[in-house]
């Protein structure tokens, strides 16, 4: 009884570092049509109307998703972690009013700074075609990490503190 537990310990194991190393191979090879120039935001806009300065002095995460993308749902808590430590933007693309981002924050249960991307004019100007994204950039506004697809908070809270 023990060995066939031990057996099937061993064979998840072996298959969670297999779907590990596959995803973030996936991610490095989407990574690639990004287009991530020094980051050249100053002061941005939030749907609550208020402008935000960017502070230069600490590193930053951009993270791009939708209110539509089932993953974006699902990573939106890691989102929320990290934002509540780190310097974090998120823009939503195409995702309706702002009115309606709100709605979605409140049903999420999370209160992340957003971008309203609703004509995808910043999506398009990053070059990001799958949701989510996440682009980390340190404090000369380099970019150093980016994520597509789900990201854990774990790992998104080891490149923040990398950077």
């Amino acid at each position: 009884m023990k060995s066939k537990i031990k057996k099937y310990i061993k064979e998840f194991m072996l298959f969670a570092i297999f779907i590990f190393i596959a995803s973030n191979a996936i991610s490095l090879y989407r990574s690639s049509d990004l287009n991530t120039p020094k980051l050249n935001l100053e002061t941005v806009t939030l749907i609550n109307n208020k402008n935000y300065t960017i502070d230069k002095s600490k590193p930053i995460m951009i993270h791009f998703w939708a209110t539509w993308c089932p993953i974006c749902k699902v990573e939106a808590s890691n989102i929320q972690k990290i934002s509540e430590n780190f310097q974090v933007i998120t823009i939503a693309v195409q995702s309706g009013s702002d009115a309606k981002i709100e709605k979605y924050q409140k049903e999420n249960s999370v209160n992340f700074m957003v971008i309203n991307d609703e004509d995808s004019s910043l999506a398009k100007q990053f070059n990001i075609s799958v949701f989510p994204t996440t682009i980390i950039y340190n404090k000369n506004g380099k970019a150093v990490f980016s994520d597509v697809g789900y990201t854990s908070t774990w790992v998104l809270w080891l490149k923040m503190l990398w950077v």
